[in-house]
């Protein structure tokens, strides 16, 4: 696992933080390949989700997000979005590339192992799919989150 990935875990909630890694260290075990599997974000603050909202809006380029700032459960540290490192330095988003010839495409292989322990995949949604993106089941609902007290370093209080 490396440090990026080790990095965002910590900012995960921590009633997901060692379920996470074991989710990690299972992914980059049936990689058996070039390809380890690698977090690129995890808890966000409402500031940066507005910023990602209002690219394609207020902001040039085209709308990766239908979330505002707590409207997302990366506000909560419920979510994680990943790539592929292939051979320790090229990051890859294909999700057919089955570098490993397993005869199973890497990514799916993951979407398996998420599925798992019980985290939601994002190109499951039926509109505005999030191939990168995944949320933990039960912790996925924004408006619940919301309501919720939070602790002195901020993440909610189950």
């Amino acid at each position: 696992m490396d440090k990026y990935t080790k990095e965002r875990i910590t900012l995960l909630h921590p009633l997901v933080r060692e379920e996470m890694t074991t989710i990690i260290t299972e992914c980059n075990k049936a990689l058996t390949g070039r390809a380890k599997i690698r977090i690129t974000q995890s808890l966000r603050t409402f500031e940066e989700q507005d910023a990602l909202y209002a690219i394609g809006r207020t902001k040039p380029g085209k709308k990766i997000t239908n979330a505002k700032g707590g409207q997302s459960i990366h506000n909560y540290g419920f979510a994680v979005d990943i790539c592929l490192i292939i051979d320790g330095k090229t990051a890859s988003w294909d999700t057919t590339k089955d570098w490993d010839n397993d005869q199973i495409a890497d990514w799916y292989e993951c979407v398996k192992i998420f599925a798992k322990f019980g985290w939601d995949w994002g190109g499951n949604w039926k509109t505005f799919k999030d191939l990168p993106h995944f949320d933990k089941r039960g912790y996925n609902n924004w408006k619940k989150l919301t309501k919720l007290k939070r602790d002195s370093k901020g993440y909610v209080i189950l």
